[in-house]
């Protein structure tokens, strides 16, 4: 497509010279605005993919794709008959009996409200994200005046495992002089840690008949977490539960108990798209002013080619390719700096933590305790071929002015 003399004419007019010094410049910020464009939107999208993709981790570790609530009133009775019922369903891998009740927890001259979730301790054990992941604990020994809890909720109360830890729930004994709280005494057997502070820093765990008793739901229970594997059949599982539970249970997805927090996530990764988009535009508007003065500097070299043969199709193409060469070398490196960031962003933000002293991600504000980053090599292929047709545009008028160089007027002037 382009021969000898256009090769070396396009590497030629890119390298520095005293008169066309300037040109050069603007052509090195084009490259590096292009680089940065890229590398930055390459980070950003694998950072709100792999941000995502660990929310979601955790959200459907803890809780399951679907779950049975009760259609009115707090608890959810003959429960163990709607577990079978809902097990029944084709593509239904477990049903979870779970009782949730908040709580105040103290411990010494420490005080902090809580999430109390009790569990069966055969279900605690399966949870995927629970499994190796908590620490100093024999489940053998989880019985029924013990807790298990988040080792960020367990720093804030000081307490360490072995200690004892006071509960008081509002769900009292009604008397003569009102309702009085009730209060138990628990010992912290372990805690865990998965990784997400909402969770770490609230949560706790006891077994399903202390919950029920403590919570005074005996026969009853807050909710059935259901687990699907197969998220294409989730929409079936649902429709199928719907007419199982009947007007006894509503039941609800994961997609809708966590929809606004996801759809925030979703239009945040696409306004970020946006906006860093804008930055290689910026970067080809500025290669498009680049080339038009490289075109300018170079009328008398263009009128003198002209008069040597070179066709006007050759002209643009030496112009087209000094462009192109800027806009797939800004690529290229932006790819390789973009692909580096997110593969070691830990490490970086680590490095750059014990330079600045600073904590950069806040497990408080952003939920999860490390930053994380998923690439994928459908968003890199689209951002790479949108910054090569964005390099390519911009280098089309200028060629084409420069193709259209009229060898006597340029000439006359010189």
């Amino acid at each position: 497509m382009f021969s000898k003399t256009e090769r070396i004419l396009a590497f030629r007019y890119l390298k520095s010279r005293k008169r066309t010094g300037f040109v050069s410049v603007i052509a090195g910020f084009s490259f590096l605005g292009i680089m940065l464009g890229v590398a930055t939107l390459i980070i950003v999208m694998s950072v709100m993919n792999g941000f995502r993709a660990e929310l979601m981790s955790r959200v459907l570790g803890l809780n399951g794709q679907m779950g049975v609530y009760p259609a009115w009133g707090s608890r959810l009775d003959d429960y163990e008959n709607r577990m079978k019922s809902v097990l029944e369903i084709d593509g239904v891998s477990a049903v979870v009996p779970v009782v949730d009740g908040q709580v105040m927890a103290s411990a010494g001259d420490n005080s902090s409200g809580a999430m109390v979730r009790g569990m069966q301790v055969s279900d605690f054990e399966s949870r995927p994200i629970l499994k190796d992941k908590y620490k100093g604990l024999d489940l053998n020994e989880f019985t029924d005046a013990q807790v298990i809890m988040g080792y960020r909720l367990a720093r804030r109360l000081g307490v360490r495992i072995g200690d004892s830890v006071t509960l008081i729930s509002p769900k009292g004994n009604i008397t003569a002089f009102g309702t009085i709280p009730k209060m138990k005494r628990y010992t912290v057997i372990g805690t865990f840690d998965t990784s997400m502070f909402e969770y770490d820093d609230n949560f706790m765990f006891m077994p399903l008949r202390e919950a029920q008793h403590f919570f005074k739901t005996e026969g009853g229970v807050s909710h059935l977490e259901v687990f699907v594997p197969e998220t294409e059949r989730l929409s079936a599982v649902i429709n199928e539960a719907f007419e199982k539970m009947g007007d006894r249970a509503q039941v609800y997805d994961w997609r809708h108990t966590n929809q606004a927090f996801f759809n925030a996530i979703e239009v945040e990764r696409n306004v970020m798209f946006l906006i860093l988009t804008l930055i290689i535009i910026v970067a080809a508007f500025n290669m498009i002013s680049g080339l038009i003065m490289l075109v300018q500097d170079k009328a008398k070299d263009i009128a003198i080619l002209r008069t040597m043969g070179m066709s006007r199709g050759g002209i643009q193409r030496v112009f087209l390719m000094s462009g192109v060469t800027v806009g797939v070398a800004g690529t290229v490196a932006g790819v390789i700096l973009g692909l580096a960031f997110s593969y070691n962003i830990d490490a970086i933000k680590a490095w750059l933590e014990g330079l600045s002293g600073r904590e950069l991600f806040s497990a408080e504000i952003y939920f999860l305790s490390h930053l994380p980053a998923k690439v994928d090599i459908n968003e890199v292929i689209v951002v790479t071929i949108m910054s090569l047709v964005l390099s390519l545009l911009a280098t089309v008028y200028p060629s084409w002015k420069a193709s259209r160089t009229d060898p006597v007027e340029a000439l006359r002037y010189e």
